[in-house]
């Protein structure tokens, strides 16, 4: 059995055409679906019992944000794999079968994600996730067809590269079960944003791998939860990224990354202050505040990540790209994937 967890807050309209979609894609098929109902402030939940009664239901009485809503529903389900869902998605048919099928075939891939395309215009890659997750040594995220807001047309140019990536998105992957619980699952402290590259990253300090397999598709509508221009999104962004690097790297090594990291962060500061972008500026402000003040959690998450640790920091490293994207993207304009790896 597949469970299917699907985090909701708000949003009618999108939730039930997932639900539509997601039914059409799975006929047939041994799945169990968990809706997790965040606190949810319309009548949605209530609207998508009425049409799919044989869904579970998981009330929280409070928003526990992405990374705790999942958390939630991974712990009720049944399956030996569960598939993470954004509630703004649609499917191809075979999407699922898809994805099981690579993790049926090495049990050492612990997550796997589809190509996600762009809701809006299906013949370009989405904001989130694109064709494979990767990452810089400093925790700067992009993805195989998406880097920053450039975001690139899919004429299938990385279909055949090497399915191994660094993260799957968590608007669509499918996770070994017990792995992730042996990783700890999401960290809810993260809320949203970067809580699935955190837990890929433990689940590669155990020795898994994460791929990508572009045969499954899925469409999203990226931003319909929160903006990308959300002052409350770029905040989280740019914590959890420090959170991430401060948790799982080792400690001679974040001695020497850590220092580049904030250097970076001051350049983005200033560039932010010359343009009057007031609300990064302050996201970066309040993210090195949040970690001054919490020592003891930081503490707590190293010791976690130690615990499960079984990877050097070096076997790690080797797939991630040694050069600030950033500074590539907005000093160098390499702007798309192609040239990212030529460097």
């Amino acid at each position: 059995m597949v469970s299917i967890v699907i985090p909701h807050y708000k949003g009618k309209e999108i939730l039930l055409e997932c639900l539509d979609s997601l039914y059409r894609a799975i006929r047939g098929k041994d799945v169990e679906i968990i809706l997790v109902d965040n606190a949810s402030v319309d009548s949605s939940i209530d609207e998508a019992v009425k049409r799919f009664p044989h869904i579970k239901v998981v009330k929280l009485p409070v928003n526990k944000g992405f990374a705790g809503g999942c958390n939630e529903g991974i712990k009720r389900a049944s399956g030996e794999f569960v598939l993470i869902l954004n509630d703004d998605t649609v499917h191809e048919e075979d999407f699922l079968q898809k994805l099981v099928r690579r993790l049926k075939e090495d049990v050492k891939v612990a997550a796997v994600q589809p190509k996600i395309l762009s809701y809006y215009d299906r013949t370009s890659f989405d904001y989130s996730g694109a064709c494979g997750g990767e990452i810089d040594i400093f925790g700067f995220p992009f993805a195989r067809g998406r880097i920053f807001d450039t975001i690139e047309k899919d004429s299938g140019q990385y279909d055949k590269c090497n399915k191994q990536i660094f993260w799957a998105s968590g608007t669509c992957m499918l996770l070994r079960k017990s792995v992730a619980l042996e990783a700890g699952l999401f960290n809810e402290r993260f809320f949203a944003h970067m809580e699935e590259i955190d837990l890929q990253w433990r689940m590669q300090l155990m020795g898994y791998r994460v791929e990508v397999e572009p045969g499954a598709v899925v469409y999203h509508r990226s931003g319909a939860t929160l903006s990308k221009e959300s002052p409350l999104k770029k905040y989280l962004n740019h914590r959890n990224s420090l959170l991430m690097l401060i948790a799982n790297y080792n400690l001679p090594l974040l001695i020497y990354i850590y220092p580049i990291r904030i250097f970076l962060d001051v350049v983005a500061a200033l560039f932010s202050l010359l343009r009057w972008d007031w609300g990064r500026l302050v996201a970066i402000l309040r993210a090195h505040m949040w970690l001054i003040s919490h020592p003891l959690f930081i503490f707590y998450s190293r010791k976690k990540v130690k615990s499960i640790r079984k990877v050097k920091d070096r076997d790690i490293t080797r797939f991630m790209l040694k050069f600030p994207i950033p500074l590539l993207y907005y000093l160098l304009g390499k702007k798309y994937y192609h040239e990212i790896k030529e460097v």
